[in-house]
């Protein structure tokens, strides 16, 4: 294949989440104000944290983290979907897709780690509680977290590579919302069988990997808790982990079911579960760390209270 097809790539088409004109403008202003919900959500954990000296705990600095990623993945989309609504024509540039489709793996790789860093985070408080402050010093959280980044940039960078360095030959039209790698590679004009033995390891790496970490530490749970006598003992045990199990299940079945399924073409289905994982779960997190955990509610509310309070 002429390399030239490559180079002569300038921007890509999008299907978007419908063709029907009429539901553009309400698109539009559904998923900006998800967007808006979503970011003043995550900054009020993120702020939280800072601000309140009883959440600097290895569970919230984790748990900042990880609001922190889904501030930068729900940012990666939303906001070019919402200049898309409003388009007549759904482009996006050669380089922004590739920025795109980097900055998209880098999040979601790193926030697999993040989540299975907070499930051993809990493995730790419920069946080592003694030794809690040890085993989680600030250095070996920091490391976690370090970790976490390196997996998602490298797995990233990858995909990214491997990617855009194959021929295009036209017609440049992703059937998606948004860059992604799966959809793209169905418009390359050359063999792709390699790409997707690679997006199969490398999601069995970072995706199946980070969940079978995160079951083992749930197995270990249980069977503490099950083991506690007392029935209130095990009500604050499993409250404690009930937030990141819902979040883990809510996560890892939209994506598993994107990129571990066999390769078909793109359809409504897979756009709607797209929508799901990119976007509405980072807009459910805050609601469900924040309503369901009584430390977070105290913090939140002590500083709304100064913020309120007349000078």
């Amino acid at each position: 294949m002429d390399r030239r097809n490559f180079t002569s790539v300038s921007e890509f088409l999008l299907i978007g989440l419908s063709d029907v004109p009429e539901l553009q403008l309400l698109f539009f202003i559904v998923f900006l104000m998800i967007y808006i919900i979503t970011l003043l959500g995550n900054l009020s954990i993120i702020c939280s944290y800072i601000l309140s000296t009883i959440l600097h705990t290895p569970m919230y600095f984790f748990l900042a983290h990880f609001s922190f990623l889904d501030l930068c993945y729900i940012s990666v989309n939303v906001p070019m979907m919402l200049v898309n609504f409003l388009a007549e024509r759904k482009t996006v540039s050669f380089y922004g897709c590739v920025v795109q489709v980097y900055t998209f793996g880098l999040c979601g790789g790193t926030e697999c780690y993040v989540l299975a860093a907070m499930a051993y985070d809990r493995y730790v408080a419920i069946c080592h509680p003694l030794l809690y402050n040890v085993i989680m010093r600030r250095t070996v959280c920091i490391w976690l977290i370090i970790g976490s980044y390196l997996i998602g940039s490298t797995n990233s960078l990858i995909h990214t590579v491997i990617t855009f360095t194959l021929p295009y030959c036209g017609p440049y039209m992703i059937n998606h919302i948004f860059c992604d790698i799966p959809p793209i590679l169905q418009l390359a004009c050359a063999d792709t069988r390699i790409n997707q033995i690679v997006i199969l390891v490398t999601s069995i790496c970072v995706v199946v990997v980070s969940f079978m970490l995160i079951v083992i530490s749930y197995i270990y749970i249980v069977a503490a808790v099950i083991s506690l006598y007392s029935t209130s003992g095990r009500k604050k045990a499993f409250s404690t982990c009930t937030s990141h199990f819902i979040v883990v299940t809510i996560f890892y079945g939209s994506v598993m079911f994107m990129y571990l399924k066999p390769e078909s073409n793109a359809s409504n289905q897979d756009r709607l579960v797209a929508v799901m994982y990119t976007v509405i779960v980072p807009l459910l997190n805050p609601f469900i760390y924040s309503l369901r955990n009584n430390d977070m509610k105290r913090a939140l509310l002590k500083i709304y209270n100064k913020l309120a309070l007349p000078k």
